[in-house]
C-alpha cells in the first residue's frame, strides 16, 4: 500500500499536524504533494474545530524544496516545466504555487516544526508559518541558488519581512546555510529545541496558544497580516485594526471581569512561559 504524500492529523484539542511524508527524497515536494498540501491547509482553514496548525516533515528533514528530479524529467522546453502545478498569481487563496499552499493566507495560527533542512521551497513553506520552532539540526537556506532555480513561492517577499532586507539578501544572493543558532539570533526561528524535539515543542507552544481567547488572538493575527501584506498605508492599517478589534469586544469584557476577579494578577497566567 502506498503511503500518503501528506499526513493530515486533526485532533480533539484543536491542533492539526500536517506532515510532508516523502522522507526518501528529504520531503521534496512534487506536483501531487503540492496539491495534497494545499488541500490539507484548506481543510484546516475551513474546519472550525481546529484552532492551530503545525507543519512539519517526516523523518529528519523538514523539506528540501521542489522535487528537481520531477522537474528535470519534464519534456517541456518552456521556462515553466509542465510538472509544476503553479499558475500566474491572481489573488491570495487563488491559484496554487509550485509548492502548493504558498499563496495562501490564514486567519488561524500556523507553526512550522523544523528539523534538518528547510531549504529552497522548503524555506518558503516554513515562511508561511507565523512561528518557527527548530531543533539543533535545523538548516535554512536558498539552496536553489546553486541550480538556477528562482524563489517563486514567496521567498523573496516573506523572508525580508521576517529577518529584514539585509539578512534576507545575504541568504538570497549567497545561497548559504543558516543554522539553528543563527536563525534564532535573526528571528527566523522563534523557539529552539534539542535535536528531535521540535515537534513536541511546537505542540507545547500550540497548547499554550489554546489557553487564550480565540477571537481576540485571531483578530490580532488578521490585523498584523493585513498591515504587513495588504494595507494601503498607515491609516488603512489602523482602521482595519480598530474595526477588527470592535468585533471581539465581548471577549474583552469577559476577560476584564476575570481580571477583576483576580485572574492573572502579578503577571501569573498558565501561558505566560510560552
Amino acid at each position: 500500500m502506498t503511503s500518503p504524500l501528506v499526513l493530515y492529523e486533526p485532533s480533539p484539542e484543536g491542533i492539526t499536524v500536517i506532515t510532508i511524508n516523502r522522507p526518501h527524497v528529504r520531503n521534496a515536494v512534487n506536483n501531487a504533494t503540492a496539491q495534497d498540501l494545499a488541500a490539507a491547509f484548506t481543510s484546516f482553514h475551513t474546519d472550525a474545530s481546529q484552532k492551530v496548525c503545525i507543519l512539519t516533515g517526516a523523518g529528519n528533514t523538514f523539506c528540501a524544496g521542489y522535487d528537481l528530479h520531477e522537474a528535470a524529467s519534464s519534456s517541456s522546453s518552456s521556462s515553466a516545466p509542465e510538472t509544476l502545478p503553479a499558475q500566474p498569481v491572481d489573488r491570495l487563496n487563488g491559484a496554487l504555487g509550485p509548492m502548493g499552499p504558498s499563496r495562501m493566507s490564514f486567519t488561524k495560527p500556523v507553526i512550522a516544526a523544523v528539523s534538518g533542512h528547510a531549504v529552497a521551497g522548503g524555506l518558503e513553506l516554513s515562511l508561511l508559518a507565523d512561528l518557527r520552532v527548530v531543533d539543533r539540526s535545523a538548516v535554512f537556506g536558498v539552496f536553489c541558488r546553486r541550480f538556477g532555480v528562482p524563489l517563486i513561492d514567496g521567498g523573496t517577499v516573506r523572508l525580508q519581512r521576517v529577518v529584514g532586507q539585509g539578512r534576507a539578501m545575504d541568504m538570497i544572493l549567497t545561497g548559504r546555510a543558516v543554522g539553528a543558532e543563527e536563525a534564532m539570533h535573526w528571528g527566523l526561528a522563534n523557539r529552539l529545541a534539542e535535536q528531535g524535539g521540535c515537534l513536541e515543542e511546537a505542540k507545547r507552544l500550540a497548547r499554550g496558544l489554546l489557553l487564550f481567547p480565540e477571537g481576540c488572538m485571531r483578530a490580532d493575527l488578521r490585523s498584523a497580516r493585513y498591515a504587513d501584506e495588504e494595507a494601503a498605508g498607515l491609516e488603512d492599517a489602523l482602521r482595519f485594526e480598530f474595526e477588527g478589534g470592535l468585533e471581539v469586544l465581548g471577549e474583552s469584557l469577559a476577560g476584564a471581569k476575570r481580571f477583576e476577579a483576580g485572574e492573572g494578577r502579578g503577571g501569573r497566567f498558565p501561558g505566560s512561559k510560552l
